[in-house]
């Protein structure tokens, strides 16, 4: 499979992937005996909870690759520019929340459990479309500072 359709199949595919294996590793944290008690809210975060969050993330870095894939030059990097960052800052959250060390951890372990399957997933797939019609791909930056494109 090529084009859009290949990219939102395998996205799909790999939100699926990383929606269980984070909710087998929060599973794993919480038998070694992670709470996931978070003081703020006061509550313990359900199991169910950690799929659903990766789930609709997931989603949302298969839609940033299908607009990539539609309207930028260079997909691949520019989604791999764009999604270690927001990864980045999904890191922050967990510190701020109040919760303990082995509760925060095991947060931080889950956002980067899931960006590990799905930045390289969609990265490799943007890599292998083809252009759509009318989208060329960016002059190197080599010829372009220097005037020759």
């Amino acid at each position: 499979m090529s084009g859009s359709r290949g990219l939102a199949v395998t996205g799909l595919f790999a939100t699926l992937v990383a929606t269980v294996v984070t909710a087998v590793a929060a599973a794993s944290a919480r038998a070694a005996g992670v709470d996931f008690a978070v003081p703020d809210g006061g509550e313990t975060i359900p199991l169910p909870g950690f799929a659903v969050v990766t789930g609709f993330f997931s989603i949302v870095g298969v839609l940033i690759a299908l607009a990539l894939r539609r309207w930028s030059a260079r997909p691949a990097r520019q989604f791999v520019a764009t999604a270690v960052p927001l990864t980045a800052i999904s890191l922050v959250p967990p510190f701020l929340a109040g919760a303990g060390t082995a509760t925060t951890m095991a947060l931080i372990g889950l956002h980067l459990i899931a960006a590990a399957v799905m930045i390289p997933a969609l990265a490799r797939q943007l890599r292998t479309v083809s252009r759509p019609a009318g989208v060329r791909p960016a002059p190197e930056a080599a010829t372009a500072w220097r005037g020759d494109s």
